[in-house]
């Protein structure tokens, strides 16, 4: 009987991936009981703006197809990591602090992209000089083609040059829409690919600072610390697509 009830409670804490029956760009009405909120309603980009911009930079991203789409900016000067020189991260226009958000995504070959989050737009402002967001990021990334694939620590789903994704990573081929989670809860993280726990990690400790160190980061003083953040969307340049984005906010 202890076992059963040792097993009950297990399962109880464990967050659940987020995996709705119902079509993209909805809540289901369990979802809405349990503190679900859409942050794309499948047709405009309302609750959205570019970091730094007071509107959506257009040029940037539209929607298609009831999908945010990241439109593919082509050859313009770029920063030395790629990104765009003028890029327009797309960022949500609330903050959020201890939350559980849940998107679709899918690419096209060589697609890099990301979703951050935990991130301060005046941070930003101040230390990047394109309009991109600076803080924690989950990879989006055509792991067979793109140029950013020889690192494990930059491939699809990994806490972006700081911790790979796991063996139990198990992405769909381009053009096909992976299903992720992101859990960010006091100081610990995680990150979810199509129903599996892929990173896991906890601010403050040896493992992370040590990661931290060792990271394009490293120089960037205050870039872990943690705050209520915006949601961003990355424009790298590339063409990716992104829906059915929803947020739980939890309890520290």
């Amino acid at each position: 009987m202890r076992r059963v009830a040792v097993l009950v409670l297990a399962l109880c804490a464990a967050p659940l991936p987020a995996q709705a029956s119902h079509s993209p760009n909805t809540l289901s009405a369990a979802e809405r009981a349990a503190g679900w909120r859409l942050l794309f309603d499948g047709r405009t980009l309302a609750g959205w703006r570019g970091l730094g911009y007071d509107t959506v930079p257009s040029a940037h991203w539209n929607v298609a197809g009831g999908a945010i789409h990241k439109v593919a900016s082509g050859n313009v000067p770029k920063m030395p990591d790629g990104q765009p020189a003028n890029g327009g991260d797309l960022m949500t226009t609330d903050t959020f602090r201890d939350f559980e958000l849940a998107f679709d995504w899918k690419v096209v070959p060589g697609t890099n992209s990301g979703v951050k989050y935990n991130v301060s737009e005046e941070y930003s402002l101040a230390n990047a000089s394109n309009h991109a967001a600076l803080g924690f990021e989950y990879q989006v990334l055509d792991d067979s083609l793109s140029e950013d694939n020889k690192l494990a620590t930059h491939r699809a789903g990994a806490l972006y040059d700081l911790f790979a994704a796991n063996d139990k990573k198990r992405l769909k081929p381009v053009g096909g829409w992976n299903s992720s989670r992101i859990v960010f809860r006091g100081n610990h993280g995680e990150h979810w690919l199509n129903g599996q726990k892929i990173v896991e990690f906890d601010l403050g400790t040896p493992r992370m600072d040590s990661a931290l160190a060792k990271s394009k980061y490293r120089v960037l003083k205050g870039f872990a610390d943690r705050r209520s953040g915006h949601i961003i969307l990355q424009d790298h340049g590339d063409e990716v697509f992104y829906r059915d984005i929803k947020i739980r906010e939890i309890e520290p």
